[in-house]
Formats: structure tokens, C-alpha cells, sequence
């Protein structure tokens, strides 16, 4: 339930905060007073569009926020779509705090409980708390797909379509793997054969080792300057341990007679012990020096093969890969591209069952979705029919038409077409007039009858329907005298079911109201301003009557003003 609305600096709204409670809120005002434009406010912390148009002049942002009072009986849905907006505690949350900012700078600022959201999430997550009826929205009756889904509302068919959804996607997957595995076939000949000659390139190669190159690399470096390297280890041996004036022999030397020195003074000890060290390292040296020295020597035939290995990797790698690992990798995925093309007419004929079979279940979803639309288009029919009587239209005759989805439109499933809605398409015929055969809405019904249709079929949907607010923005058009009187007498029936705000021109639909706002607009400090005001008493006798009588309010006119509101 909506349960506050705060509007600053939006349009010629300097500041205004409407209390809202439950059932029937009448807003009521002169023409260009500012009542839409509570509408208009109220769409903005739904996800509607906004620009710096509706920021009131001198300000340098509009701000509007909505208070949503969430009950135990709120949605799972809607409580999922406030976790994964980032909502703290969303699954317990009592209350929703919406907060739209749109600043003449362009940085427009959505909040959800002070979490700063997008507006597309601000629109997933508000889709569904309140649905708003005016003018404008009642051409949404003239567009069938709002017929299919009204009927599906009604009829609480959510999970037979969502049973078609499903089993749909199931069929639509399979015949993309079919139409996949078609065009691979189609390329078969050609591809198969390139990757083969590629695949048997790549595994005479006989890659193993992605490091395989750079070992080569350093072997071959070695083999190259073997010379060089061999007669400069030999060198450096003889310089440490086999030459005469040796290292090795110097350091012995200085060490016994440090070690001497150090009897007398110990703290030469430690100089002893580097020396010491120095020298057995000396000599370690050089017998590394020397195993190396005796290993490596030139090997022509064995660099000869190094240079081949290392020709062929950089011939592989202008084909395949610029590292031997993506070379690797490159055969592996050719080796499984060939296993694929290989069993791909086992793969399709192994699609074509398990399709068939998910067209049987799609077909038999579909067929359990279209007898329940039926069922429920003759209950909506009748009930929608009922409520137009009491708003005077008796003798309108309403059909809900059912049409089979034709070729080409929805998957090809056991007979029929069917897409992720259905089998069919619905469309809402209504004849107004006796000896009228029904047709569609567009040609049929006036704006003063879409009007009273669609209250007609909010009532009826009242009990099913998930939204918790209704806004009704002069659905009273082009109607007065009992005609109003009987659309008030709904709205307040419709009011019993949810909240419902209600803006007029008619006293009575006004009188109805549980709560009665009034919208005026005045000039303050050569600014105008729009004010709302809740009217209670002798202020709503007041405004009802002079909706009755206009500028001059009489006492007859109060007298029945208070009679409507006594009801």
C-alpha cells in the first residue's frame, strides 16, 4: 500500500506530502489546479521518464519519494527483487522507501531504503506495487497483447504459462543445437578435411612440453660456444685449484696463519674461519669447473637437430600460435572440432528424438493452457459483463476472441504453432449497441466507454490481482448523472480490495471517497503554487457542493452535497 507521497519542487509543486490510507482517496481541484501532475509525480518513482522539464523554475532539482507500507501478504516476487537490488533486510522489511532525484545537471539519482540503484532497476523492482488508469493508459485495452495477459490475470493461469514457457524454451534449444549441428554438417566435407591435414601437421610434431622451445633455446646456445666455453672453465680451474700459484693454495695459506694468529688474539677467530671457507669453496669450484669442462663439447649432429626442432616450432607458431602452449592447445581443440563433425549425424538424429518428444510436451502444454484460457475468457466475459451493467452499459456484449497463432509465428509443435505465451493470440471484442455484431475496441468503444470498461474489468480482477494500489486519473470522462454515480459506487467497491486514489471532477464519485484531498493553485510572492489540502467536515460539504453548483453555493446545494456524503 502507497502510504505517503512527497513531491518537492516538481512542476509548480513547491513542496506537498499526501497521507494515503486504505480504500477510496478522492482528489479533487479547478482544471490546471495540479492533480495530475500528482500523477505525473507519482509515475516518476515508478521508473517512468523524467528530464529537466518538471523541475520547478529557481530549483535546482525535483525530488519525489514514496513511502510503501509492505505487509506479510506481500509478494515473494517483489521481495526477491528487492535482494537482489541490494535492499538491506528485503526479506523482512516492513516498509519501502523510493526516492527519485532529477537534477537540471543530469545526474538523476534513484534510491531503494537509501541504496543507490538504476532506474531499470527501479522500474523492475516498482513493477507491480501500483497500476495507474488514466487517460492515456486506458488505450492499452486497444492493444491485444494486454488482452492476452489480462485474461492469463484473470484466470490465475500463471503456472499453465509458465509450464508453455518452459517446455517452449526446451524445444527452441533443441532446434538451435539441430540448426547448429545442420550448418556444420553443410561444411562438413570441406572443414573435416582442412582440420585433418591441420590435426595430422600438429601430431607429427609431437608436442608434449609447452617449454620445450626455450630448453632447446639454452641447449642450442651451449652447443654453439661449446669451445669457448670448455677452454674458459679449464682456465678458471687452473687459476683456482690445478695451476701453479693456485687459489686455492694462497688461501690454505693465509688461513694456517690467521688460524696461528688467532691463538694470540681470538678475535681474528672468525677472519680464520672465512678464510677457511673461502678456500674449500675455491676448491669446490673447481671441481665443478672441471666435471663441466669434461662434459660439454661441440656435437654438430645433435645442434643440427635442435636447429630442425626450433625451425619447425617457429613454422608452426606463424600458423597456429605466436607460444608452443597455444600451439598445443590449437590441436586439442581441432582434435575435439573432429570428434564433433564425426558424430554429428548420431548427435542429430539423437536432437530429432529428444525434439519430438519436447514438441509432444510443448503441444500438450499448450492444449492444457488454451482450455484453461477459455474457461477463464467466459468467466471474465461474464463478470466484466455484470460490472458494465451497473456503469450503464447493459447491453454491451463483451467476446473474448481466441485466434491460432498462424504459420511462421511461434514453434511448430504437433499440429500447432506455439510461442512462449501460447497457441493463440486474444483480443477483446465488445458490441456497445443491441444488433451490433462485437468488434475490436479501437472501432467500437468511445473514450468514455474504454473508461468504464476498464473499471469494469479492474473490479472484476480486484480479488486475483496482485498490485496493491489503483490510480484512477479521471476515469469519470465524458460520463455524469447516474452513469458517476455508479462509477463511484465501484470505485469504492474496488477500494474494499486495495487501495485505490481516484482523481475527479464529478461530486459524485467525490462523495465516495474514505478520504477527500483537495488540489488548489495560488500566486505566492508572483510565484505560483500548487497546494494540497485534506478536506474533512464542513470544508469537504464545501467542495463537494460547489461541484455541484459551481461558483455560487447555496444552501440547497450544501443540503444535498451533505446528503451524498451521508451516503
Amino acid at each position: 500500500m502507497l502510504s505517503s507521497l512527497t513531491i518537492k519542487d516538481f512542476a509548480i509543486i513547491d513542496r506537498v506530502t499526501l497521507e494515503l490510507g486504505p480504500g477510496l482517496t478522492v482528489i479533487t481541484g479547478e482544471t490546471g489546479a495540479g492533480k495530475s501532475i500528482l500523477i505525473d509525480a507519482l509515475n516518476l518513482v515508478l521508473g517512468g521518464r523524467a528530464s529537466a522539464e518538471v523541475i520547478r523554475t529557481g530549483a535546482d532539482a525535483a525530488t519525489v519519494e514514496a513511502l510503501f507500507e509492505l505487509d506479510e501478504a506481500a509478494s515473494q516476487e517483489l521481495r526477491a527483487r528487492l535482494a537482489a537490488a541490494g535492499v538491506d533486510d528485503a526479506e523482512t522489511a516492513a516498509q519501502l522507501v523510493v526516492r527519485r532525484v532529477v537534477s537540471r545537471s543530469g545526474r538523476h539519482r534513484v534510491y531503494l531504503n537509501d541504496a543507490l540503484v538504476t532506474l531499470s532497476t527501479l522500474a523492475e523492482v516498482a513493477g507491480g506495487l501500483v497500476d495507474i488508469s488514466g487517460q492515456h493508459e486506458h488505450y492499452s485495452l486497444l492493444r491485444p497483447e494486454f488482452h492476452l495477459e489480462l485474461l492469463d490475470r484473470m484466470g490465475g493461469l500463471a503456472g499453465e504459462r509458465a509450464a508453455v514457457a518452459t517446455a517452449h524454451g526446451v524445444v527452441a534449444d533443441l532446434d538451435d543445437q539441430l540448426a547448429r549441428l545442420r550448418e556444420a554438417a553443410q561444411k562438413r566435407g570441406e572443414r573435416e578435411g582442412y582440420l585433418s591435414f591441420q590435426l595430422q601437421e600438429l601430431t607429427a610434431a609431437n608436442l608434449q612440453d609447452p617449454a620445450e622451445e626455450d630448453t632447446l633455446e639454452q641447449e642450442r646456445i651451449v652447443l654453439r660456444n661449446a669451445e669457448k666455453l670448455r677452454g674458459t672453465a679449464r682456465q678458471a680451474e687452473n687459476a683456482l685449484y690445478a695451476g701453479d700459484g693456485a687459489a686455492t693454495e694462497g688461501l690454505a695459506r693465509a688461513a694456517r696463519a690467521i688460524r696461528e694468529l688467532a691463538a694470540l688474539d681470538p678475535s681474528l677467530g672468525p677472519v680464520a674461519d672465512d678464510l677457511e671457507t673461502a678456500s674449500a669453496l675455491a676448491e669446490d669450484s673447481a671441481r665443478a669447473l672441471s666435471a663441466y669442462a669434461r662434459r660439454v663439447h661441440a656435437d654438430p649432429e645433435r645442434l643440427e637437430q635442435i636447429e630442425e626442432r626450433l625451425a619447425l616450432f617457429a613454422k608452426l607458431r606463424r600458423k597456429h600460435g605466436a607460444t608452443l602452449a597455444e600451439i598445443i592447445a590449437r590441436r586439442d581443440a581441432i582434435a575435439t572440432e573432429l570428434a564433433l563433425v564425426a558424430g554429428a549425424e548420431e548427435s542429430a538424429a539423437q536432437l530429432e528424438t529428444a525434439r519430438d518428444k519436447a514438441a509432444v510436451a510443448l503441444a500438450h502444454a499448450a492444449r492444457a493452457l488454451t482450455e484453461a484460457r477459455r474457461k477463464a475468457a467466459a468467466s471474465l466475459c461474464k463478470s466484466i459483463q455484470a460490472e458494465l451493467a451497473d456503469l450503464g452499459m447493459g447491453r454491451a456484449v463483451l467476446e473474448v476472441r481466441l485466434t491460432p497463432l498462424g504459420a511462421g509465428a511461434g514453434l511448430r509443435a504437433d499440429g500447432l504453432h506455439v510461442s512462449a505465451r501460447g497457441a493463440e493470440k486474444v483480443e477483446f471484442l465488445m458490441s456497445a449497441n443491441p444488433g451490433e455484431a462485437p468488434g475490436p475496441l479501437s472501432r467500437i468503444a468511445s473514450g468514455g466507454e474504454l473508461s468504464r470498461f476498464m473499471l469494469a474489468v479492474k473490479r472484476a480482477i480486484a480479488a486475483r490481482d496482485p498490485v496493491g494500489t489503483y490510480v484512477f486519473d479521471e476515469v469519470d470522462s465524458g460520463v455524469g448523472g447516474p452513469t458517476a454515480e455508479a462509477i463511484g459506487r465501484k470505485l469504492g467497491e474496488v477500494s474494499a480490495e486495495r487501495q485505490a486514489l481516484c482523481i475527479t471532477h464529478l461530486p459524485q464519485i467525490a462523495a465516495f471517497g474514505r478520504t477527500h484531498l483537495h488540489v488548489e493553485k495560488h500566486v505566492e510572492d508572483g510565484r505560483t503554487v500548487s497546494k494540497v489540502r485534506l478536506l474533512e467536515g464542513d470544508d469537504r460539504v464545501h467542495e463537494v457542493a460547489r461541484m455541484l453548483g459551481g461558483t455560487k453555493v447555496g444552501e440547497a446545494t450544501l443540503r444535498l452535497a451533505r446528503e451524498m456524503l451521508a451516503g
